[in-house]
């Protein structure tokens, strides 16, 4: 098989090989785990690396020789309109665990699917029935045909925008249904997205670059974007495949715009659905009764029986705990105390912290300890709640008692 290694060649081959070998490790360990996001990341870095593969391979000498040029051409080794959907469909399978690839998703990859039959027919009509090149006349790889290109970035911009904003409902309802919510707003997913749009900005630097320095543009200048595609590529790839996802979410979570509906798991039956119209932006001047009487119900509840120093504790166990639903707790607090369930149940956390600081158990314990007593999880949860609702870092507060 012809391959003509050289410099430009070389590089993008040990890009496209690294891309192959991390697609099969994380489709391995996908099959290991069960968890089906690995699939998607998976279906991704193969896409990115199929991206990169004309290139190398026409370093490689393959547009210059027989039977090579034909496999470029009738190939499509750029599916530029699956990226943006497949990085979707890793987002939602992230953030809800009963995320099915169905019908309704299936009209995403159908753009591309469509793309992939029209170079179907187009190898067909030229092999088949004209028998000599017809639509590569031209000698241009329709992978690189402008409007296909710039068609293909639109995709994945507007992909990544579906993404963010599904990352945004899910931080919101995160926020709203537990106490722990920085525990599972995944720092991953902002990682791997900030990757993507890099990757997206990619083509604008270049063009950009080349429009104000057209005496840089060239073939070779192109290998510089390619080689730069493929290092994010790469970071994705290794960063993705280390990176444990396996978090705790207590709910399934589906998405109906701006009416969210949440089906939260109880730990003693197989599941309670109870959908919860959440009140975000919603503040009533005057407090209702109902509301009111609802407020004294969950701070004395709180108080009483400690439940913030249960660091798992959710909407619903409280919920559950006054005989009501997860709606009405909400509610109450979003419009009676003006903030979410995380917030809410952190102040009760802080204020615990507080007392304790001010009887002097940090001498005999360390904050981190007494913070864990008290239902924080984490020293960076802590850090944040404490210095949102004292204008103080820990130890700053311990300076001044």
């Amino acid at each position: 098989m012809l391959f003509t290694f050289g410099f430009y060649s070389s590089v993008l081959l040990i890009s496209f090989t690294q891309g192959i070998v991390y697609s099969v490790l994380l489709l391995a360990k996908a099959i290991k785990t069960e968890n089906k996001s690995n699939y998607w990341l998976s279906f991704f870095i193969f896409l990115c690396s199929l991206y990169i593969a004309p290139w190398m391979l026409g370093f490689a000498g393959w547009y210059d020789n027989q039977p090579y040029r034909d496999i470029l051409f009738y190939t499509p080794f750029q599916h530029l309109l699956w990226i943006g959907p497949i990085i979707f469909f890793y987002t939602q399978s992230l953030l809800n665990p009963s995320f099915k690839f169905s019908k309704k998703e299936a009209l995403h990859i159908l753009p591309g699917l469509l793309y992939l039959i029209y170079i179907i027919a187009i190898w067909i009509y030229d092999k088949f029935i004209f028998g000599d090149y017809y639509f590569y006349e031209n000698g241009m790889d329709k992978d690189f045909e402008e409007w296909y290109q710039k068609l293909g970035l639109l995709s994945m911009i507007v992909y990544f925008i579906l993404s963010i904003r599904y990352y945004n409902v899910y931080k919101r309802l995160m926020f709203q249904v537990v106490s722990y919510a920085d525990s599972v707003l995944f720092k991953w997913i902002q990682t791997y997205l900030i990757a993507f749009l890099v990757m997206l900005l990619l083509p604008l630097v270049f063009d950009g670059v080349e429009y104000f320095f057209p005496e840089i543009k060239s073939y070779q200048g192109s290998w510089w974007f390619y080689l730069s595609f493929s290092i994010v590529m790469y970071y994705i790839a290794i960063t993705g495949y280390s990176n444990p996802t396996n978090a705790t979410i207590p709910f399934k979570m589906s998405f109906f715009d701006k009416n969210p509906i949440l089906l939260l798991e109880n730990s003693s039956a197989n599941e309670l659905e109870t959908s919860i119209d959440i009140q975000y932006d919603t503040v009533e001047e005057v407090v209702s009764p109902e509301t009111e009487h609802w407020k004294s119900k969950i701070e004395t509840l709180i108080q009483a029986e400690k439940l913030y120093q249960n660091p798992e504790l959710t909407l619903t166990d409280l919920a559950k705990k006054l005989e009501t639903n997860a709606s009405v707790i909400s509610k109450t607090i979003n419009q009676g105390f003006l903030m979410n369930f995380n917030d809410y149940i952190n102040n009760f956390r802080i204020e615990a912290v507080k007392i304790s600081l001010s009887n002097g158990e940090h001498k005999k314990s360390t904050l981190l300890g007494i913070a864990y007593d008290c239902g924080f999880n984490s020293k960076a949860t802590f850090n944040r709640a404490f210095k949102k609702n004292t204008s103080k870092t820990p130890k700053e507060f311990t300076e001044n008692l």
